[in-house]
């Protein structure tokens, strides 16, 4: 079976490019899949063996690709973009995420104390940061990752490599998915800047009461700590909310593809 695999991915080279491309865009830009903690060769071992598994399965006519090297580059862009606007609805949810942790994080003055994110490689409030390592663990729980990997071989039936073409319904899903963002980072944090809002309230009010406090200092331990605490009690609804954006960007993914063809 490994011996008439290679024998097809020889014969059949440009049907394996155009599968490795996709594959290997959507691993290295879907959330887990594009950890800089996992190194780059496992990245384009795991690819190369997906694609070597997923190629000779699709029925792909040699029509269908152009004779001239500009053509097959084209073809190439085109599995490129399927990929970043695939693993793009995705993202989305978990930066609604990192949004919600961000308000949360200044409110409670840790903007101050960053730390590095070894997913993006960039710095975050560390409140963003646990969010985001829970929403993924969780996610990872719920074997989010076996329905990724579902989907990218599902992309091939529902779009073959060539037949991407942008209409108005995806313009509408990306839009779906941006508003879901705003409207997950509220749901998730407002709670808990409800609770700080009230609390800085609270404080103006009793500055004027009894000036001789010093608020702004007293300020700082008392918004960390509320926020905390808050943040805590709102680690239980966190799954079910946080679950129900992320099945909602799983079902509008085969959806995506269905008006990526038009």
């Amino acid at each position: 079976m490994g011996n008439d695999a290679l024998a097809w991915v020889f014969f059949h080279y440009k049907v394996f490019l155009l599968v490795l491309i996709r594959i290997s865009t959507i691993l290295f830009f879907m959330p887990i899949f594009d950890s800089r903690t996992i190194p780059m060769a496992v990245k384009a071992a795991m690819a190369m063996v997906l694609s070597w598994m997923i190629a000779p399965l699709l029925n792909v006519p040699d029509s269908l690709f152009p004779y001239t090297a500009f053509g097959f580059f084209l073809m190439t862009i085109q599995e490129i973009i399927i990929g970043l606007i695939l693993s793009l609805l995705l993202r989305l949810v978990f930066a609604g995420l990192q949004i919600a942790g961000q308000m949360v994080g200044v409110q409670m003055g840790l903007s101050v104390a960053n730390v590095m994110d070894p997913q993006t490689g960039v710095q975050s409030v560390i409140i963003a940061q646990f969010a985001y390592m829970i929403a993924l663990l969780l996610f990872l729980a719920a074997n989010g990752h076996h329905a990724i990997l579902r989907i990218l071989f599902e992309s091939f039936e529902i779009l073959p490599p060539g037949s991407l073409l942008f209409s108005k319904p995806l313009y509408e899903i990306v839009m779906i998915m941006g508003h879901e963002m705003f409207v997950l980072s509220i749901k998730l944090m407002a709670p808990v800047m409800a609770i700080l809002f009230l609390s800085q309230v609270a404080l103006g009010i009793l500055a004027k009461l009894v000036p001789q406090i010093n608020m702004l200092i007293v300020s700082f331990s008392i918004n960390v700590a509320l926020g905390l605490f808050f943040f805590g009690l709102t680690l239980q609804y966190f799954w079910p909310v946080l679950a129900r954006s992320l099945n909602k960007a799983v079902q509008l993914m085969p959806v995506a593809l269905r008006a990526m063809g038009g």
